[in-house]
């Protein structure tokens, strides 16, 4: 019994070791439903024992305008060498045995002999693939199939050994993916591990800004669980993709300091077979971060076909962990059948310049538009940069140049924020837009034209533009270009009325000593030594000339539309919903941008950052988001009768140029719907009894705690939502009247006009000045005992005779 046992173990050993040498030889390949994670977690023991520095040299630099490399220098060496060798795994070994490497080789003179190499492996995979068919001849149409897939090796679209007949040489251009503009959603990214959800794959996102906590749950960045070299972010492209590098980033955080020094990358089609990127026979090694903050760009030698994506930790900052935000640049392969790309694919059919220009091409911009449409437009600029650059505005209106009495003036105004780039771009797209639509008889179009005087302010911050343009999308940051040239955040650099006029609310001066309206600015504001940069003075002045009625600056970052105050009232609070007295008014102002926005109010969207703004319908109120005070919109609202608010118009401050077309469609109605606002509410003249317009005449609205001014032909546009109004009138020197109006839900304002008269006092004022300010002189009258002393009493009087 016991020798049969030992003949029986024999045999099974025996066996056991043929089989072991038919794999080695490449004659059988691993179950297709072999678990990749199982096999990972066999390998664990390897990377354990590997020493954690590794010898690296930096891959080929990446385009022209990249951080972090230099770009006059050319690494003399592409070579990267492992310290200590690890035995590999069996699944490696049979992906050598198996399959050509995914990748073209830089060197041109030895593309041939690696492609008869691969053409003579796939030959030998194809007669193993042969005979296993024939062997295996009563096996089912999906193992058929299977067997297929392998026998046409080189052919198969959906295999990632069709490298050599789809890469080209390196330096291949592709746009980003989309992790940070969203186009990737959460369900394409994975992970091997990660710290806690708040750090999961889904918060990888290059430029993806985190909470003012560690503990968030919307933190900074991807964070491994673990530290050690088998750790990995995935994204899943969902098609056939040509992978041209990578961008990344460390952990964005106020408290601790992660981010990635070194990586490599890996490539799959199925998930489970993956490619390292090499540079001849070895793996290459990228060159990550050497701070959190500043992303760095790493082009591929070769570009990789492939639809998955692997970045592949190496090394880390030594007093933190394994973090990274990245982004992936490639171009989809084209494939008619994909029906997910076919049916997010958006086009758009207006024919306009979809590109970044720069300030030259700006100009140059500005002026064929006016070329093309003269009698509506006219270019114009309110001062310069502290570089000395114009901030150029173009006007739209049947009229340029001239305020009409009854028509409304509107501005957009882009950039104050440099780096904020789609905000300017949306500018410049839009006045290409208004001229062709009034071409070609628009009726819309020719509508607001002649019924508005509108004015588009692309680019206030230059200077800064300039920055984020030199290192170019994706390589700027969060905040490079962020500044004017003096390093003041324009934004909020206005003068803070806000405290002015909430103290006199306290001392209860309103409106004894102080109006609502008009706050007048600080003097120290306004003295050349105050922090206050020349664009925002420009600004000042350009807010105080024109009677603007609406306006809305673009910004970026996020999808949001808010508006004032954008300070708390409460001292020490960060956070608090403090409305103005026309709060209604402007909730419905920012509602209706937010809501004809293709994104904001999509409940099914991904969060941009940390708040979730679509359950307050794409509207916030600036204070209870977080305050600040100086702000353009509280300033507008408090010194000026314009009602201003901000729109956040996307997640990427700065978008690839392959995005403006997709992005244009998302805010394109918003734009014009905004426009339109302008018309809603009450509007008219306040005449004197010549009929002359009265200017600075104050327009009281019941119920409402904040007035507006006449302008300087007597006309006014007071923002009102429908319903109806007691509207009184003031004006020095003139009787107060009122009147009920009556705001209807149509577009097109209420005509509410008002004739005042002069009151008593006024026209003695007159009369006084009319004379030097000095009082008439008329014969003075006896006192009344004078007279009555003079007067004869009955004994005085004569008596007359005939």
């Amino acid at each position: 019994m016991m020798g049969q046992r030992l003949h029986r173990l024999s045999v099974l050993g025996l066996l056991l070791l043929l089989l072991d040498l038919d794999v080695s030889h490449g004659s059988a390949a691993p179950a297709e439903d072999e678990d990749y994670y199982m096999q990972e977690l066999l390998t664990r023991d390897h990377y354990h024992h590997a020493a954690p520095e590794e010898e690296m040299v930096p891959p080929v630099p990446p385009f022209e305008g990249a951080r972090g490399t230099d770009r006059n220098k050319r690494p003399p060496s592409l070579e990267t060498t492992n310290r200590i060798k690890r035995p590999p795994s069996q699944k490696e070994t049979t992906n050598r045995n198996k399959r050509p490497l995914s990748q073209e080789t830089t060197d041109r003179n030895k593309r041939p002999s690696i492609q008869k190499e691969g053409t003579a492996k796939a030959e030998n995979v194809r007669q193993t693939d042969k005979t296993r068919v024939t062997e295996t001849k009563s096996v089912k149409n999906g193992n058929k199939k299977d067997e297929k897939n392998r026998k046409g090796t080189l052919k198969t679209p959906n295999s990632i050994n069709e490298g050599e007949g789809h890469y080209k040489s390196a330096r291949e251009e592709c746009p980003p993916m989309g992790l940070e503009t969203l186009k990737i959603d959460d369900f394409q990214l994975h992970a091997s591990t990660m710290r806690r959800y708040g750090l999961g794959a889904h918060r990888g996102r290059l430029n993806i800004q985190a909470g003012l906590y560690d503990d968030d749950l919307y933190d900074g960045a991807w964070c491994a669980g673990r530290n050690d070299p088998l750790q990995w972010l995935e994204v899943d492209a969902r098609r056939l993709t040509k992978f041209t590098g990578v961008i990344t980033q460390g952990r964005s955080s106020l408290w601790s300091s992660d981010w990635v020094t070194s990586y490599k990358v890996l490539v799959s089609n199925d998930s489970h077979t993956w490619v390292t990127l090499k540079n001849g026979s070895q793996d290459l090694i990228f060159i990550g971060n050497k701070e959190k903050e500043i992303p760095v760009l790493n082009m591929f030698p070769v570009a990789a076909v492939a639809r998955y994506i692997r970045v592949n930790p190496r090394s880390w900052f030594n007093r933190g962990s394994i973090c990274m935000r990245v982004e992936i640049l490639g171009c989809p392969m084209p494939d008619s059948q994909n029906y997910y790309h076919r049916r997010n694919e958006i086009t758009t059919t207006d024919n306009l310049d979809f590109k970044h220009h720069s300030y030259k091409e700006m100009r140059h911009l500005m002026k064929v538009v006016n070329e093309m449409c003269p009698n509506i437009t006219r270019i114009y600029n309110i001062g310069k940069s502290h570089s000395g650059q114009k901030l150029y505005a173009i006007e739209i209106s049947d009229n340029p140049g001239e305020h009409e009495p009854g028509e409304p003036e509107f501005r957009y105004t882009a950039g104050s924020h440099g780096n904020e780039v789609l905000g300017r771009e949306l500018l410049l797209l839009l006045m290409q837009f208004m001229c062709q639509e009034y071409l070609s008889g628009s009726p819309r179009i020719r509508h607001l034209v002649h019924e508005t005087r509108i004015h588009l302010l692309p680019s206030v911050n230059p200077d800064g533009y300039d920055k984020a343009l030199e290192v170019g999308s994706e390589l700027s940051g969060w905040s490079l270009g962020r500044w004017s040239q003096d390093g003041v955040d324009i934004h909020h650099n206005f003068p803070d009325l806000n405290s002015i006029l909430w103290e006199a609310e306290t001392k209860k001066w309103i409106p004894r000593k102080m109006l609502n309206h008009h706050v007048p600015i600080p003097e120290w504001y306004q003295s050349k030594n105050s922090t206050v940069a020349s664009e925002t003075r420009a600004l000042v002045s350009w807010m105080e000339k024109i009677p603007f009625v609406l306006g809305g600056n673009l910004q970026g970052g996020e999808l949001v539309v808010t508006f004032p105050y954008d300070r708390t009232r409460s001292q020490g609070v960060s956070r608090e919903q403090t409305p103005t007295p026309d709060d209604h008014v402007f909730r419905w102002l920012a509602f209706s941008y937010a809501s004809t926005h293709r994104l904001m109010t999509d409940a099914r969207r991904r969060v941009c950052h940390t708040e979730d703004f679509a359950k307050e319908d794409g509207t916030i109120n600036g204070a209870s988001w977080h305050t600040a005070a100086g702000s353009m919109n509280d300033f507008s609202y408090l010194h000026t009768n314009c009602f201003e608010l901000s729109m956040y118009v996307g997640c990427d401050k700065f978008p690839h140029e392959s995005e403006l077309a997709e992005e244009w469609e998302n805010n394109r109605e918003s734009l014009l719907v905004f426009m339109e606002q302008v018309h809603r509410g009450i509007k008219g003249i306040v005449w004197d009894m010549q009929g002359r317009g009265i200017a600075n005449a104050t327009i009281q609205v019941e119920g409402i705690g904040h007035d507006i001014r006449t302008a300087a032909d007597g006309d006014y546009w007071r923002l009102l939502n429908p319903g109806e109004y007691s509207i009184t009138v003031r004006a020095e020197g003139y009787s107060a009247s009122s009147k009920v109006c009556e705001v209807g839900y149509d577009i097109g304002a209420t005509r509410c006009d008002f004739t005042v008269s002069r009151t008593n006092l006024s026209r003695i004022k007159e009369i006084m000045e009319r004379y030097n300010k000095q009082p008439i002189r008329q014969p003075l009258r006896p006192p009344v005992r004078q007279l009555q002393a003079r007067r004869p009493g009955p004994r005085h009087r004569r008596v007359r005779t005939s």
